[in-house]
């Protein structure tokens, strides 16, 4: 069902137009929301650490992942320890706050939280209420300064610095609220958050001429690196893909991306796309011909149960230059604290 909705949210049209009252409701119930944080009607925690958060208004897979690993390396590069913060969707962990490892479950901790844990060697917390987390990582001393991974409608804890990524190719689709369109919240939000952000090149008409509202846009380039094998651990270059069938398993919010990046390489892909956050059982990956090639985000869930034959895709986010250095900057500015609600 949710592949099918993307499917007619993300063109240029509007098929489901005739849902536009229940779009309009929606769209007074995040504002409404959104308010209640703004006037104080609700509690809203101010960190004493600057709080970076990364998420998107769209619904599907922006490349939030691989552009949060990018931003704790970077700001461990500068000096800083970083904490991440996740909701952990899926995530039955028995207590809040819970503490991620690289080598916790991921179906008690979620899938995202341990591949963060595995890709950047930061302390990461999962609890929905990232508030709590927040207040838990300061009284714990865990870092000075707190990544919220997929946080931009948690308007429950006050936060420095907003990143709001968008993929290139599909924008924000037909531009419509959901459930008409991928909207989660109104395309003007973007006038408040600080980085407006595309993971490759921003080829959508949203962007020509510049994303209504936003200051500006800079691309994030999702870089492949290497093959590695799920069980042994042995690594290959991309090369090893040129003209290669391979059998590309995808459970993440966008799988035509992954397919598409495997295609560049040279692959001869025989697509396997399955729901955002999928739990694989062994015959999911029970192909008659073939390696299995599947996502970082994948990988943690598959380790127990691949084969010798499973590899998984390393990716790392470039950012523009540009961005670099505009971010560097903001991060020198003292008691820049705001609550977006």
């Amino acid at each position: 069902m949710g592949d099918t909705l993307e499917r007619l949210w993300y063109t240029d049209r509007r098929p489901l137009g005739w849902l536009a009252p229940l779009a309009w409701l929606y769209g007074w119930l995040v504002n409404r929301r959104r308010r209640t944080y703004r006037n104080g009607r609700r509690p809203v925690h101010h960190s004493p650490l600057p709080v970076l958060v990364v998420g998107n208004i769209t619904v599907g897979g922006t490349g939030k992942s691989p552009f949060t690993a990018w931003l704790v390396s970077h700001l461990k590069a500068q000096g800083w320890r970083p904490v991440i913060l996740s909701r952990g969707y899926g995530a039955r962990p028995d207590h809040y706050p819970c503490a991620v490892a690289p080598d916790s479950d991921p179906a008690a901790c979620g899938d995202e939280p341990v591949m963060l844990a595995q890709q950047t060697g930061v302390p990461v917390l999962v609890d929905p209420r990232r508030a709590r987390s927040a207040a838990y990582a300061e009284h714990e001393k865990l870092g000075d300064v707190l990544v919220c991974d997929d946080g931009l409608q948690h308007y429950a804890l006050a936060r420095t610095l907003e990143f709001c990524i968008f993929d290139g190719a599909r924008g924000v689709g037909n531009g419509a609220l959901m459930p008409v369109g991928p909207l989660r919240e109104p395309l003007e939000r973007v006038r408040s958050v600080d980085f407006c952000l595309t993971t490759g090149q921003p080829e959508h008409a949203t962007f020509r001429g510049g994303l209504p509202g936003a200051k500006q846009c800079y691309a994030v380039t999702l870089v492949p690196t290497v093959l590695r094998n799920l069980s042994s651990g042995e690594t290959r270059d991309l090369e090893w893909l040129s003209g290669r069938v391979v059998n590309a398993v995808a459970g993440i919010g966008n799988p035509a991306r992954f397919f598409d990046t495997l295609n560049d390489l040279g692959a001869r892909v025989i697509p396997h796309p399955f729901d955002d956050h999928h739990r694989f059982r062994s015959d999911d990956l029970d192909f008659p011909h073939g390696p299995v090639v599947m996502t970082a985000k994948d990988g943690v869930k598959c380790r127990t149960i691949a084969r010798d034959d499973v590899w998984v895709l390393d990716v790392i986010a470039r950012p523009d230059a540009a961005l670099v250095t505009e971010l560097d900057q903001k991060l020198e500015l003292p008691g820049k604290d705001r609550t977006h609600g």
